[in-house]
Parts: structure tokens; C-alpha cells; sequence
């Protein structure tokens, strides 16, 4: 996600190195880590979604389209990680296992998740899930960014826009987002209170986190 780049021009990145490692290293551990943290981000965004106070500008897109082809959140937002991963291409960006498990696990996780769990019309109950929503977001990320397996598609797909065009992270990253906020909106998505909240606190939570869960060589280990 976004916040890797974030970090990686912040004072963190001194501690905190997030540059892509194989596999092979620590399989075990990173991989089961990478399941759970994709996991819990997919519940996360389930719970935005049934929340009905605003999405992050990805999920509002998703949200949208949703509406428009009568395809299940889950199945858009894998149709939509696709079409991103395509843009990879002239971009010469390559797909970590990150990457790939960041598409399946992520579109089966919300689907199942707001398959048990209810829209709520009670604004006591939606600022719950909301505020529990952009918490546990912020923990997924960190969790599964941590793992070092490779981006997600979105991630990617900013990362590689920076590196092509010379401009700006943050250039980079507010144009994507203004852009699919704007078709998800258009699309009937929703926008709201919560969009606002997460573009504001996700990046400073998930950084204050990444440096308890980023995987780490041991001292003197090829």
C-alpha cells in the first residue's frame, strides 16, 4: 500500500527497511504472516463497507462498480486488482507472492466477512465499525507490509508512476486517489466522514506500527 512509501521518506526508514526478500527466507513465518495480515485487511474493508460513513477512495470505486455490474465487493476489487496489475507492464513493475496472495486472499476475505456481517443504520453501531475499521486497516498493513513479500497492486502501480514520470510520491499518490475517488463517487460509491478519517489517520497509524512487525534478518544472515 501507499504507506510503504510513505515510510520509506520518513525518518523510519532508518530502522525500518521494507525492500522485497525471497521467500525462501523465514517461508514459515513471513508467509504466515502475510496470510494473516491480508486477511484481517480484508475484514477491515468488509467492515467500512457495512459501516455507510465513507470508504477510502479505492473501496468507494469498488463500491461503485459494485453497483453498476451487480458483481459481490469481493469479486470486483479482484477484477479491479487485475486490471491494475496490468498497468505494471509498461511500467516494468514485477509481482511479488505479496502481490498475487494480496489479490486472492484479500477479494475472498471481504466477501466472506460481510457475508456474516450486517449493514448497520445505527450511527452508534456505524461509528464502531468505522473507527474499529481504519484501526484494524492500519494493523493489516503493517502486518502484512512488514512480511517484505512484495507490494499489493495499488502500491505498485504508484511505485512505478514515481519511478517512469521523476514526480513525487505524494504527487503521484494524490492524483490516483483523487481520480478513482472521483469515478467511485460518480458510480454511486460512498464518500463520506470516513473517507476523511482514513486519508488522515492510516498513514501515521500504519507507520507507528510497521517498525513492531517489519521481518528482519537475523545479525549476520545471508
Amino acid at each position: 500500500m501507499v504507506y510503504q512509501a510513505n515510510t520509506a521518506n520518513s525518518a523510519e526508514v532508518a530502522v525500518t527497511d521494507l525492500s522485497p526478500l525471497s521467500l525462501r527466507r523465514a517461508p514459515l513465518r513471513r508467509g504466515g504472516q502475510l496470510l494473516a495480515g491480508l486477511a484481517l485487511y480484508g475484514t477491515s474493508m468488509a467492515m467500512l463497507t457495512r459501516a455507510h460513513l465513507g470508504l477510502d477512495p479505492w473501496d468507494v470505486l469498488h463500491e461503485g462498480l459494485t453497483k453498476l455490474t451487480g458483481l459481490s465487493f469481493g469479486v470486483v476489487t479482484a477484477i479491479a486488482s487485475v486490471f491494475v496489475l496490468l498497468l505494471w507492464i509498461p511500467l516494468r513493475q514485477r509481482p511479488g507472492v505479496g502481490t498475487i496472495a494480496n489479490i486472492l486472499v484479500i477479494s475472498v476475505t471481504v466477501d466472506a466477512v460481510r457475508a456474516i456481517l450486517p449493514d448497520q443504520h445505527v450511527l452508534g453501531w456505524q461509528i464502531l465499525l468505522l473507527a474499529g475499521g481504519v484501526g484494524l486497516n492500519a494493523v493489516a498493513t503493517a502486518v502484512y507490509v512488514g512480511t517484505r513479500l512484495g507490494p499489493g497492486p495499488r502500491d505498485g502501480l504508484m511505485t512505478g508512476l514515481t519511478a517512469r514520470t521523476g514526480r513525487s510520491v505524494r504527487l503521484v499518490r494524490t492524483g490516483i486517489e483523487v481520480t478513482v475517488l472521483a469515478a467511485g463517487w460518480l458510480l454511486g460509491g460512498t464518500a463520506g466522514i470516513g473517507t476523511v478519517l482514513y486519508a488522515l489517520s492510516i498513514g501515521p497509524l500504519t507507520q507507528a506500527l510497521l517498525p513492531l512487525v517489519t521481518w528482519r534478518p537475523a545479525v549476520g544472515r545471508l
